[in-house]
């Protein structure tokens, strides 16, 4: 694929469908003290119930991150090692600016909310950690999506 940045959208839509997954396998406390999953969440943050528009929402977000890495980082991942390498920080940064700020403030809670009430620390690290993995497919997908076929068959060979 000649397009870093669509080379990011697709690697992103193949992360977010693996991060979806476990997200779709985690809960969440609530407030009245029962437990709500994951994608639902998610798709609060739309102002909907729907695990489906979760879904919708999750892979959205997905393609959208996908694509502003191969944008901003597409460049400096000209191989797997760095592919892995920045996107592992990029799923760290988008952890820190969705997971802890950007989605609390949006259901009315204060940023960081998930790591100061300690229910919601184990969802903070389950994130955290499909945060990562998100990014780690993200970079991988993206150096084998963008760089040439014939680069990648002298890579593989050698």
């Amino acid at each position: 694929m000649r397009s870093k940045v669509g080379a990011g959208i697709i690697a992103g839509l193949v992360a977010g469908v693996v991060f979806g997954m476990m997200m779709q396998m985690m809960s969440a406390p609530t407030p009245d003290g029962k437990q709500m999953p994951m994608m639902q969440m998610v798709a609060m943050v739309v102002r909907s119930d729907s695990i489906v528009v979760g879904w919708i929402y999750h892979l959205f977000n997905s393609a959208v991150i996908g694509g502003i890495f191969g944008w901003i980082l597409g460049g400096r991942a000209g191989s797997y090692g760095a592919g892995l390498g920045w996107g592992a920080l990029n799923g760290i940064f988008w952890w820190i600016l969705g997971g802890q700020i950007l989605m609390p403030v949006l259901l009315g809670m204060p940023p960081f909310a998930s790591i100061m009430m300690p229910p919601m620390r184990m969802v903070a690290v389950g994130s955290l950690m499909g945060h990562i993995i998100y990014g780690l497919i993200l970079g991988a997908g993206f150096v084998w999506l963008f760089k040439p076929a014939e680069i990648r068959a002298v890579e593989a060979t050698g």
